[in-house]
Protein backbone atom coordinates (compact mmCIF):
# COMPACT_ATOMS: atom_id res chain seq x y z
CA UNK A 1 0.00 0.00 0.00
CA UNK A 2 1.22 3.89 -0.76
CA UNK A 3 2.51 5.69 1.92
CA UNK A 4 0.68 8.62 1.36
CA UNK A 5 -3.07 6.44 2.05
CA UNK A 6 -1.89 5.99 5.72
CA UNK A 7 -3.80 9.34 5.81
CA UNK A 8 -6.81 7.81 5.26
CA UNK A 9 -6.72 4.30 6.66
CA UNK A 10 -4.88 4.47 9.57
CA UNK A 11 -6.01 5.12 12.99
CA UNK A 12 -5.18 8.78 14.65
CA UNK A 13 -2.25 9.33 17.05
CA UNK A 14 -2.00 11.53 19.60
CA UNK A 15 1.10 13.35 20.09
CA UNK A 16 1.29 16.45 22.91
CA UNK A 17 -2.25 16.29 23.17
CA UNK A 18 -3.63 17.00 19.57
CA UNK A 19 -4.40 14.39 16.63
CA UNK A 20 -1.94 13.51 13.71
CA UNK A 21 -3.19 12.28 10.37
CA UNK A 22 -0.09 10.05 10.27
CA UNK A 23 3.20 9.01 12.44
CA UNK A 24 5.79 10.91 13.16
CA UNK A 25 8.29 8.52 12.33
CA UNK A 26 6.64 7.47 8.73
CA UNK A 27 8.32 9.34 5.71
CA UNK A 28 6.12 12.32 4.76
CA UNK A 29 3.25 11.50 2.48
CA UNK A 30 4.09 11.59 -1.77
CA UNK A 31 3.12 15.39 -3.11
CA UNK A 32 1.07 15.26 -5.76
CA UNK A 33 1.24 19.03 -6.79
CA UNK A 34 4.49 19.44 -8.36
CA UNK A 35 5.90 22.67 -7.21
CA UNK A 36 7.75 25.39 -9.90
CA UNK A 37 10.37 25.58 -6.90
CA UNK A 38 10.05 23.30 -3.35
CA UNK A 39 10.17 25.56 -0.51
CA UNK A 40 12.33 24.37 1.87
CA UNK A 41 11.56 23.39 5.72
CA UNK A 42 13.32 24.58 8.42
CA UNK A 43 14.67 28.12 9.62
CA UNK A 44 14.12 30.74 7.28
CA UNK A 45 14.70 34.42 6.98
CA UNK A 46 11.68 36.00 8.89
CA UNK A 47 9.13 38.58 7.34
CA UNK A 48 9.21 42.29 8.83
CA UNK A 49 11.32 43.12 11.01
CA UNK A 50 14.06 45.65 10.81
CA UNK A 51 17.75 45.74 11.21
CA UNK A 52 19.55 47.68 14.16
CA UNK A 53 22.95 48.25 15.58
CA UNK A 54 24.73 45.81 17.37
CA UNK A 55 23.60 43.16 15.47
CA UNK A 56 20.32 43.41 17.25
CA UNK A 57 16.69 43.23 15.15
CA UNK A 58 13.73 44.42 15.62
CA UNK A 59 10.32 42.48 14.77
CA UNK A 60 7.24 44.06 13.03
CA UNK A 61 4.98 41.23 13.69
CA UNK A 62 2.82 41.79 16.17
CA UNK A 63 2.57 44.82 18.74
CA UNK A 64 5.18 43.62 21.02
CA UNK A 65 7.60 44.90 18.91
CA UNK A 66 10.71 42.90 20.14
CA UNK A 67 14.16 44.16 19.86
CA UNK A 68 16.25 40.81 19.54
CA UNK A 69 19.93 40.87 20.20
CA UNK A 70 21.88 38.61 18.15
CA UNK A 71 21.53 34.68 19.65
CA UNK A 72 17.62 36.03 21.17
CA UNK A 73 14.67 34.84 20.61
CA UNK A 74 10.85 37.37 20.90
CA UNK A 75 8.66 36.78 23.32
CA UNK A 76 6.64 34.02 20.57
CA UNK A 77 9.93 32.17 21.58
CA UNK A 78 10.27 31.04 17.84
CA UNK A 79 11.79 33.54 15.79
CA UNK A 80 15.78 34.14 16.18
CA UNK A 81 18.42 36.33 15.46
CA UNK A 82 21.41 34.95 13.94
CA UNK A 83 23.70 37.08 13.16
CA UNK A 84 21.90 39.85 12.76
CA UNK A 85 18.83 38.05 10.74
CA UNK A 86 15.90 37.38 11.99
CA UNK A 87 14.80 33.80 11.41
CA UNK A 88 11.68 31.97 12.01
CA UNK A 89 12.35 28.27 13.28
CA UNK A 90 8.85 26.79 12.95
CA UNK A 91 8.83 26.87 8.97
CA UNK A 92 7.45 23.61 7.70
CA UNK A 93 7.71 22.65 11.57
CA UNK A 94 3.64 21.61 12.91
CA UNK A 95 3.27 19.97 15.89
CA UNK A 96 -0.15 19.62 15.13
CA UNK A 97 -2.01 18.01 11.83
CA UNK A 98 -5.37 16.79 12.33
CA UNK A 99 -8.93 16.80 10.83
CA UNK A 100 -12.21 18.38 12.61
CA UNK A 101 -15.50 20.48 12.13
CA UNK A 102 -15.49 23.92 11.15
CA UNK A 103 -18.03 24.42 14.43
CA UNK A 104 -14.40 23.50 16.65
CA UNK A 105 -12.69 26.75 15.67
CA UNK A 106 -15.74 28.01 16.42
CA UNK A 107 -17.55 28.86 12.90
CA UNK A 108 -21.27 29.14 12.86
CA UNK A 109 -22.16 31.19 9.53
CA UNK A 110 -18.60 29.61 7.31
CA UNK A 111 -19.90 26.40 5.53
CA UNK A 112 -21.87 24.66 8.54
CA UNK A 113 -21.29 21.19 9.25
CA UNK A 114 -18.10 20.71 6.68
CA UNK A 115 -14.47 19.34 7.68
CA UNK A 116 -11.23 21.46 7.79
CA UNK A 117 -7.64 20.38 7.53
CA UNK A 118 -5.78 21.98 10.77
CA UNK A 119 -2.23 23.04 11.72
CA UNK A 120 -0.21 24.23 14.29
CA UNK A 121 3.39 25.11 15.02
CA UNK A 122 4.45 25.22 18.58
CA UNK A 123 4.66 29.09 19.86
CA UNK A 124 2.75 32.02 20.95
CA UNK A 125 2.68 35.41 21.34
CA UNK A 126 0.45 35.71 24.36
CA UNK A 127 0.78 34.15 27.69
CA UNK A 128 -3.35 33.49 29.02
CA UNK A 129 -2.85 31.79 32.39
CA UNK A 130 -5.54 30.26 30.86
CA UNK A 131 -4.85 28.63 28.28
CA UNK A 132 -5.86 24.84 26.76
CA UNK A 133 -3.16 24.62 24.66
CA UNK A 134 -0.44 25.28 27.08
CA UNK A 135 1.57 22.10 26.31
CA UNK A 136 2.08 23.48 22.51
CA UNK A 137 1.67 27.31 22.53
CA UNK A 138 3.85 28.08 25.83
CA UNK A 139 6.74 25.74 25.89
CA UNK A 140 9.97 26.29 23.71
CA UNK A 141 10.58 24.91 20.47
CA UNK A 142 13.09 22.44 21.17
CA UNK A 143 10.25 20.93 23.43
CA UNK A 144 7.75 19.46 21.49
CA UNK A 145 8.43 17.22 18.78
CA UNK A 146 7.32 18.48 14.63
CA UNK A 147 6.97 16.22 11.91
CA UNK A 148 8.50 18.74 8.50
CA UNK A 149 6.18 19.25 6.07
CA UNK A 150 6.32 21.79 3.43
CA UNK A 151 3.41 23.82 2.18
CA UNK A 152 3.32 21.38 -1.14
CA UNK A 153 2.86 18.23 1.14
CA UNK A 154 0.12 19.98 3.27
CA UNK A 155 -1.98 20.84 0.40
CA UNK A 156 -1.59 17.45 -1.18
CA UNK A 157 -2.89 15.93 2.41
CA UNK A 158 -5.64 18.00 2.10
CA UNK A 159 -6.44 16.58 -1.50
CA UNK A 160 -5.80 13.48 -0.30
CA UNK A 161 -8.15 13.28 2.54
CA UNK A 162 -10.77 14.49 0.34
CA UNK A 163 -11.00 18.20 2.28
CA UNK A 164 -11.01 21.62 0.73
CA UNK A 165 -10.77 23.38 3.34
CA UNK A 166 -6.98 24.54 5.79
CA UNK A 167 -7.90 26.35 9.13
CA UNK A 168 -4.33 28.06 11.28
CA UNK A 169 -5.54 27.33 14.55
CA UNK A 170 -4.42 25.45 18.05
CA UNK A 171 -1.60 28.30 19.10
CA UNK A 172 -1.19 31.70 17.47
CA UNK A 173 -0.85 31.37 13.82
CA UNK A 174 0.54 34.65 13.95
CA UNK A 175 3.93 33.33 14.70
CA UNK A 176 4.21 31.44 12.03
CA UNK A 177 3.12 33.43 9.76
CA UNK A 178 5.66 32.88 6.71
CA UNK A 179 4.82 29.66 6.99
CA UNK A 180 0.98 30.01 7.09
CA UNK A 181 1.60 32.80 4.30
CA UNK A 182 2.74 30.11 1.90
CA UNK A 183 0.26 27.50 2.69
CA UNK A 184 -2.19 30.02 2.56
CA UNK A 185 -1.05 31.43 -1.06
CA UNK A 186 -0.96 27.91 -2.35
CA UNK A 187 -4.22 26.45 -0.71
CA UNK A 188 -6.52 29.66 -2.60
CA UNK A 189 -4.60 28.84 -5.50
CA UNK A 190 -5.92 25.39 -5.65
CA UNK A 191 -9.42 26.40 -4.58
CA UNK A 192 -9.72 25.76 -1.23
CA UNK A 193 -11.14 27.72 1.20
CA UNK A 194 -8.89 28.89 4.19
CA UNK A 195 -10.04 30.40 7.93
CA UNK A 196 -7.59 31.65 10.65
CA UNK A 197 -8.13 31.12 14.39
CA UNK A 198 -6.30 33.70 15.95
CA UNK A 199 -5.75 36.21 19.37
CA UNK A 200 -5.54 39.07 16.90
CA UNK A 201 -2.70 40.30 17.81
CA UNK A 202 -0.67 41.07 14.94
CA UNK A 203 0.60 44.03 13.16
CA UNK A 204 -1.44 46.01 10.68
CA UNK A 205 0.25 45.35 7.13
CA UNK A 206 1.47 41.84 8.25
CA UNK A 207 -2.31 41.35 8.57
CA UNK A 208 -3.47 43.05 5.73
CA UNK A 209 -1.00 40.75 3.46
CA UNK A 210 -2.59 37.41 4.88
CA UNK A 211 -6.04 38.86 4.61
CA UNK A 212 -6.11 38.59 0.84
CA UNK A 213 -5.41 34.77 1.34
CA UNK A 214 -8.34 34.17 4.23
CA UNK A 215 -11.80 33.22 3.39
CA UNK A 216 -12.26 33.74 7.33
CA UNK A 217 -11.06 34.57 10.42
CA UNK A 218 -12.44 33.96 14.00
CA UNK A 219 -10.76 36.38 16.83
CA UNK A 220 -10.61 35.73 20.56
CA UNK A 221 -11.88 38.57 21.92
CA UNK A 222 -10.42 37.99 25.36
CA UNK A 223 -12.23 40.73 27.42
CA UNK A 224 -13.02 44.16 27.01
CA UNK A 225 -10.13 46.03 29.73
CA UNK A 226 -6.70 46.88 29.06
CA UNK A 227 -6.11 45.90 32.48
CA UNK A 228 -7.44 41.90 31.62
CA UNK A 229 -4.91 41.81 28.64
CA UNK A 230 -1.90 42.82 30.58
CA UNK A 231 -2.30 41.10 33.67
CA UNK A 232 -3.70 38.16 32.24
CA UNK A 233 -2.34 37.51 28.26
CA UNK A 234 0.49 39.74 28.70
CA UNK A 235 -0.81 41.89 26.36
CA UNK A 236 -3.16 44.85 24.90
CA UNK A 237 -6.38 45.16 23.91
CA UNK A 238 -6.37 48.21 21.76
CA UNK A 239 -4.52 46.29 18.79
CA UNK A 240 -7.03 43.33 18.77
CA UNK A 241 -9.69 46.09 18.18
CA UNK A 242 -7.88 47.58 15.49
CA UNK A 243 -7.41 43.99 14.08
CA UNK A 244 -11.03 43.49 14.42
CA UNK A 245 -11.84 46.63 12.30
CA UNK A 246 -9.17 45.65 9.88
CA UNK A 247 -10.78 42.23 8.99
CA UNK A 248 -14.18 44.52 8.24
CA UNK A 249 -12.27 46.54 5.91
CA UNK A 250 -10.57 43.95 3.87
CA UNK A 251 -14.50 42.33 3.89
CA UNK A 252 -13.39 39.05 5.16
CA UNK A 253 -15.74 36.83 6.81
CA UNK A 254 -15.40 37.60 10.89
CA UNK A 255 -16.44 36.22 13.48
CA UNK A 256 -15.71 36.76 17.43
CA UNK A 257 -15.48 34.87 20.04
CA UNK A 258 -15.27 36.03 24.47
CA UNK A 259 -14.29 33.19 26.86
CA UNK A 260 -16.09 34.82 29.87
CA UNK A 261 -13.59 33.74 32.59
CA UNK A 262 -15.07 34.17 36.24
CA UNK A 263 -14.41 36.56 38.54
CA UNK A 264 -12.47 38.57 35.39
CA UNK A 265 -13.99 39.41 32.52
CA UNK A 266 -17.49 38.38 33.45
CA UNK A 267 -18.83 42.09 34.70
CA UNK A 268 -22.16 42.51 32.76
CA UNK A 269 -21.05 46.63 32.85
CA UNK A 270 -17.51 45.37 30.66
CA UNK A 271 -20.03 42.70 28.75
CA UNK A 272 -22.36 45.39 27.82
CA UNK A 273 -19.09 47.81 27.12
CA UNK A 274 -18.06 44.64 24.48
CA UNK A 275 -21.29 44.10 22.88
CA UNK A 276 -21.63 48.04 21.84
CA UNK A 277 -18.12 48.45 20.86
CA UNK A 278 -18.86 45.26 18.62
CA UNK A 279 -22.34 47.07 17.43
CA UNK A 280 -21.01 50.50 16.88
CA UNK A 281 -17.43 49.29 14.85
CA UNK A 282 -18.24 45.81 13.38
CA UNK A 283 -22.52 46.41 13.15
CA UNK A 284 -25.36 43.97 13.98
CA UNK A 285 -24.32 40.80 11.95
CA UNK A 286 -20.55 39.62 13.12
CA UNK A 287 -21.54 36.25 15.16
CA UNK A 288 -20.66 36.47 18.75
CA UNK A 289 -19.58 33.43 20.50
CA UNK A 290 -19.73 33.37 24.32
CA UNK A 291 -18.07 30.35 25.79
CA UNK A 292 -18.00 28.77 29.10
CA UNK A 293 -14.45 28.70 31.14
CA UNK A 294 -12.87 25.28 32.27
CA UNK A 295 -10.28 25.60 34.44
CA UNK A 296 -6.66 25.13 32.54
CA UNK A 297 -2.63 25.61 33.26
CA UNK A 298 -2.34 28.31 35.53
CA UNK A 299 -5.97 29.08 36.32
CA UNK A 300 -7.54 25.67 37.87
CA UNK A 301 -8.14 27.01 41.18
CA UNK A 302 -11.39 29.08 39.32
CA UNK A 303 -14.54 27.41 38.55
CA UNK A 304 -15.92 26.99 35.44
CA UNK A 305 -18.70 29.51 34.21
CA UNK A 306 -22.22 29.14 35.73
CA UNK A 307 -25.05 28.59 33.21
CA UNK A 308 -26.60 31.93 35.03
CA UNK A 309 -23.45 34.15 33.69
CA UNK A 310 -23.69 32.58 30.56
CA UNK A 311 -27.30 33.72 29.67
CA UNK A 312 -26.56 36.87 31.00
CA UNK A 313 -24.36 37.45 29.10
CA UNK A 314 -26.31 36.30 25.95
CA UNK A 315 -29.72 38.37 27.19
CA UNK A 316 -27.13 41.65 27.39
CA UNK A 317 -25.63 41.22 23.96
CA UNK A 318 -29.20 40.54 22.11
CA UNK A 319 -30.92 43.73 23.95
CA UNK A 320 -27.62 45.78 22.64
CA UNK A 321 -28.77 44.42 18.96
CA UNK A 322 -26.47 41.38 17.97
CA UNK A 323 -28.21 39.71 15.96
CA UNK A 324 -26.34 36.29 16.07
CA UNK A 325 -24.98 35.30 19.42
CA UNK A 326 -24.02 31.59 20.59
CA UNK A 327 -23.73 29.84 24.01
CA UNK A 328 -20.20 27.57 23.50
CA UNK A 329 -18.77 24.93 25.14
CA UNK A 330 -22.13 24.14 26.55
CA UNK A 331 -23.32 20.96 24.30
CA UNK A 332 -26.97 20.56 24.02
CA UNK A 333 -28.12 24.43 25.71
CA UNK A 334 -30.74 26.38 23.48
CA UNK A 335 -28.53 28.92 22.68
CA UNK A 336 -25.90 26.82 21.06
CA UNK A 337 -28.07 26.91 17.70
CA UNK A 338 -28.49 30.09 15.39
CA UNK A 339 -31.53 31.54 15.61
CA UNK A 340 -33.49 34.41 12.83
CA UNK A 341 -33.07 37.51 14.17
CA UNK A 342 -36.46 38.15 12.79
CA UNK A 343 -38.76 35.39 13.19
CA UNK A 344 -36.92 33.53 15.81
CA UNK A 345 -37.05 30.34 14.25
CA UNK A 346 -34.39 27.83 14.61
CA UNK A 347 -32.02 28.15 11.75
CA UNK A 348 -29.27 25.80 12.50
CA UNK A 349 -29.42 23.10 15.18
CA UNK A 350 -26.34 22.28 16.89
CA UNK A 351 -25.04 20.40 19.75
CA UNK A 352 -21.59 20.29 20.34
CA UNK A 353 -19.63 20.55 16.98
CA UNK A 354 -22.74 18.63 15.25
CA UNK A 355 -24.72 20.21 12.76
CA UNK A 356 -28.01 18.31 13.61
CA UNK A 357 -30.56 20.67 11.12
CA UNK A 358 -29.64 23.65 9.02
CA UNK A 359 -32.64 26.05 7.55
CA UNK A 360 -30.55 28.51 5.58
CA UNK A 361 -31.33 28.09 2.21
CA UNK A 362 -29.87 29.99 -0.63
CA UNK A 363 -28.52 32.91 2.44
CA UNK A 364 -32.11 33.36 4.19
CA UNK A 365 -34.27 32.02 6.55
CA UNK A 366 -36.41 29.18 5.59
CA UNK A 367 -39.09 29.91 7.52
CA UNK A 368 -39.45 34.03 7.02
CA UNK A 369 -37.01 34.12 4.19
CA UNK A 370 -35.15 36.72 5.97
CA UNK A 371 -31.13 37.14 4.46
CA UNK A 372 -28.46 35.67 6.83
CA UNK A 373 -25.36 36.99 6.86
CA UNK A 374 -22.38 34.35 6.01
CA UNK A 375 -20.88 32.27 3.64
CA UNK A 376 -23.09 29.44 3.04
CA UNK A 377 -22.66 27.91 -0.18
Amino acid sequence: MRKGILILTMAAIVVTGVIWLFPLWQDPPPCSIEPEAALPVGPRPARYWQELDNSKVWCQLCPHYCVIPEGGRGLCRVRENREGVLYSLVYGKPVAVGIGPIEKAPFHHFHPGHRRLTIATVGCNLRCKHCHNWHISQREFEEVRYRPLSPYEIIAAVKRAGLNSVSFTYTEPTVFFEYMYDIAELAQAHGMKTTLVTNGFISPEPLRALLQHMDAVRVDLKAFTEEFYREISRASLAPVLDTLKIIQEEGVWLEIINLIIPTLNDCPAEIRAMCEWILENLGPDVPLHLNRFHPAFKMTHLPPTPVETLEMAHRIAREVGINFVTIGNLPGHRYDSTFCPACEARLIHRIGFSVLENNIEEGRCKFCGKEIPGVWE
